[in-house]
């Protein structure tokens, strides 16, 4: 929220921040109850066939969340527990790869949140997402660590809007371009996750 008040702030553009379940994020994008999205949405070629996306604003990794007492070092280590995932997310995606989309041991949440709930309370036995939030989230209990696969690839995150709404793309991606060049992405990104913004590529 903090990155889009910003851009929009420098896109001379006015925003209303919707909450939206991220079951429902696409569908409201396609029907036109929102103009775009900015909810940790991964670049990625599949997207790219169905939407637009801007310039990167985030580089993510998957990350898992496990108890403290767990001696899991990756997501190997995690065959035959039960995984909490966001349904439909990438971190779906990479335990749907790894132990087969159909395996009753990976459940599926609708928010992060919900999923780290479940960790917390002995419900699931792992968390797979993306590294901002499950990090985030992670650090609420005591009880939680997070691990990271270095398997993991690099993925980055970026504003969906329709495809061909060109007009809003450019506006969106001028403000990106903006806050980077004037350091108050740098701000925000130190805000949130008490470390330096990575140095983010242009396409």
């Amino acid at each position: 929220m903090d990155i889009i008040k910003a851009v929009a702030q420098k896109a001379g553009l006015q925003i209303k921040v919707v909450n939206t379940p991220w079951t429902g994020i696409f569908a409201a994008l396609n029907n036109g109850d929102v103009d775009l999205v900015i909810s940790g949405v991964t670049i990625n070629d599949k997207r790219k066939q169905s939407y637009d996306f801007t310039i990167p604003y985030f580089e993510a990794r998957q990350l898992i969340a496990v108890n403290k007492d767990s001696s899991a070092k990756g997501l190997k280590d995690l065959a035959g527990k039960k995984i909490g995932v966001v349904t439909g997310s990438t971190g779906d995606d990479t335990a749907s790869r790894e132990f087969g989309k159909t395996n009753p041991d990976i459940r599926r949440f609708e928010s992060t949140p919900v999923v780290i709930s479940e960790l917390a309370n002995g419900g699931v036995d792992a968390a797979i997402g993306d590294n901002g939030v499950i990090a985030f989230r992670a650090q609420e209990h005591k009880q939680l660590k997070t691990v990271n696969d270095p398997s993991f690839p690099k993925e980055y995150f970026g504003i969906v809007v329709k495809q061909g709404n060109k007009a809003l793309l450019d506006k969106l991606n001028a403000g990106l371009v903006a806050i980077k060049a004037d350091g108050s992405y740098a701000q925000i990104y130190k805000k949130w996750f008490l470390a330096d913004a990575p140095v983010l590529p242009a396409q």
